[in-house]
């Protein structure tokens, strides 16, 4: 198994092997999307796909656990990291109160935070969608997310142990689909992104990419941190094929 560092499962829990199929293919980081429904976190992108056994802990939680057992605490032995993307669909407040509990039932598994203090488990889960403000999550005595930001927070100064990525959407930001060139300017406009992102120490990530070659092949060109997919073994085999002719 070669770990893919820049894989990221995009909706992941829509295939019929939610996780499963991430882990066979390498990928390090992997995306939930999450509903409170009563008291129980569930996994879906729009109500009618919920159903209530189908929670972030069966899907997610729980298998990640026993992977890290595994594995003697690390869900890949040579990976340098593994993201758990919660995607909040659900009010912000009350869905993050109770992801908060949720998650502190899996303190041996998430790393966890003191203020800016860090202690590195081997899932790192990041909060996005439906977020709390940014301050009020700093605020927290203890947690165990960090904050998912967009392009304007690289303005402030939020501590990469509080704000690790940053994302924002591709077709909002860019014209280019993957047919014809990327213009010049527009790859310009993405490397000044990514030194913004990466002279504060967060990963850049971007959501509806046209999930094609071109596209990642720019991607993973410029360096963006997670290029996601809904696609897993086609990015699978093109990082294998980019990794495999770096060797070269």
């Amino acid at each position: 198994m070669m770990p893919l560092p820049r894989a990221h499962s995009h909706n992941d829990y829509w295939r019929k092997r939610p996780l499963q199929d991430a882990l066979e293919c390498g990928f390090c980081s992997v995306e939930a999307d999450i509903f409170l429904v009563g008291d129980q976190l569930l996994v879906g992108h729009d109500p009618h796909e919920l159903r209530p056994e189908r929670t972030l802990e069966s899907l997610y939680l729980a298998p990640l656990r026993e992977r890290a057992r595994q594995f003697r605490g690390r869900i890949y032995p040579d990976a340098p990291y593994f993201y758990l993307l919660i995607d909040v669909k659900s009010d912000a407040q009350p869905t993050y109160d109770a992801l908060h509990k949720t998650l502190a039932r899996y303190d041996d598994l998430l790393t966890r935070y003191e203020g800016t203090r860090a202690y590195p488990r081997a899932v790192t889960a990041v909060l996005s969608g439906n977020r709390i403000p940014l301050e009020r999550l700093g605020r927290e005595r203890v947690r165990f997310v960090g904050y998912d930001g967009r392009l304007p927070d690289l303005d402030g100064d939020a501590p990469a142990t509080l704000m690790p990525w940053v994302s924002d959407s591709w077709a909002r930001l860019f014209r280019w689909n993957g047919r014809g060139a990327f213009p010049d300017a527009e790859r310009e406009q993405l490397q000044q992104m990514l030194r913004r992102a990466h002279a504060k120490g967060y990963k850049l990530r971007f959501w509806g990419t046209p999930d094609i070659p071109p596209v990642w092949d720019a991607l993973w060109d410029a360096g963006v941190d997670l290029i996601g997919t809904d696609l897993p073994y086609a990015l699978r085999d093109f990082m294998w094929g980019k990794l495999k002719a770096a060797q070269r």
